[in-house]
């Protein structure tokens, strides 16, 4: 397109809630709502492992590890949102954008690296219990989560530097209700060869490995519960706790690969709908699924809320 079609734009405007003021209203209490549940549940969960020393497990740590990317997911997506509806302004800048990309493709990247994760600690713990402790070790944890973090951030960077080349239409009209690199790539008036194919060669791999790792590990502890005695109790409480990790990751991944991997030419409302459940309702479900049903959790939290892990003794 020619020169005068581009511009070094300030701000885009996000179109993908509804314009309607009856309805932003409805919308902004509802996410408020999800929103607060999200960030007390997370938190709560957080302070309850590092504060317990109990607690402190691989299975812990990594949970502690996803109740901080369930932070920064919903935080990135939804105060914006937030404001953005209460003022009824839906805009956002520039830099604003870039940066909510940054963060967004951060974040949700670490929250399918960590369930991966966790599927392998569930997969030791069941199938190999016996070297379960020498091959959780905790520096190995350690490691497992920094090269996560590594990995997801490079790639949350190389996306975004990318971004950050293009130019894009005079009105930088969203069809999205955050910066998503789909949405965004629309509005471009640049060549978008170069984006598109990093989305494949590093984006493709970014998703689907984890996704894998997360599939084959579930498949493994699945057949071994199977080979569990049916006497005792044992097969139905591993099948309870894992059927309650696996719906997490459904519900995750079959959202994620319904927005990516099936691409359209406009995003629909029902990719909308679906980037709302990866990004609002999952972070907002994960500390009731992965913690209510465990009673070292129970304990912990009840502890916390009592006041008396951080109560300090009298002089």
């Amino acid at each position: 397109m020619g020169h005068g079609n581009q511009t070094s734009v300030s701000e885009f405007l996000l179109r993908g809630l509804s314009q309607r003021p009856e309805q932003q209203h409805l919308f902004f209490g509802l996410f408020l709502c999800m929103y607060l549940v999200t960030m007390a549940g997370n938190v709560l969960i957080f302070l309850a492992i590092i504060s317990e020393a109990r607690l402190h497990t691989p299975m812990y740590f990594f949970l502690a590890s996803l109740s901080f990317a369930d932070i920064g997911l919903s935080s990135s997506i939804v105060l914006k949102m937030l404001h953005n509806l209460y003022t009824q302004h839906h805009t956002i800048s520039y830099t604003g954008c870039l940066t909510q990309l940054y963060f967004f493709l951060s974040f949700g990247d670490m929250d399918s690296f960590l369930l991966a994760v966790m599927a392998y600690d569930r997969y030791m713990a069941i199938c190999h219990p016996l070297h379960y402790a020498t091959a959780m070790r905790p520096q190995f944890c350690v490691l497992l989560v920094s090269v996560c973090w590594v990995i997801t951030n490079l790639h949350a960077l190389l996306h975004t530097l990318l971004m950050a080349k293009l130019s894009f239409c005079v009105v930088g009209e969203i069809s999205h209700f955050f910066c998503d690199i789909s949405p965004l790539l629309k509005v471009s008036c640049s060549s978008t060869h170069i984006n598109e194919l990093m989305v494949f060669v590093a984006g493709g791999p970014v998703m689907t490995v984890p996704f894998l790792c997360t599939l084959i590990s579930y498949i493994c502890i699945v057949s071994a519960i199977l080979r569990m005695p049916s006497s005792g109790g044992g097969r139905r409480k591993a099948f309870s706790t894992c059927g309650s990790h696996l719906s997490v990751v459904c519900m995750f991944y079959g959202t994620i690969f319904s927005v990516y991997l099936c691409p359209s030419s406009t995003f629909s409302t029902k990719n909308i709908i679906a980037s709302v459940v990866y990004t609002v309702v999952t972070p907002m479900l994960n500390p009731f699924i992965y913690s209510l049903r465990n009673q070292d959790m129970k304990v912990a939290l009840g502890s916390l809320l009592r006041g008396k892990i951080f109560t300090f003794p009298s002089h």
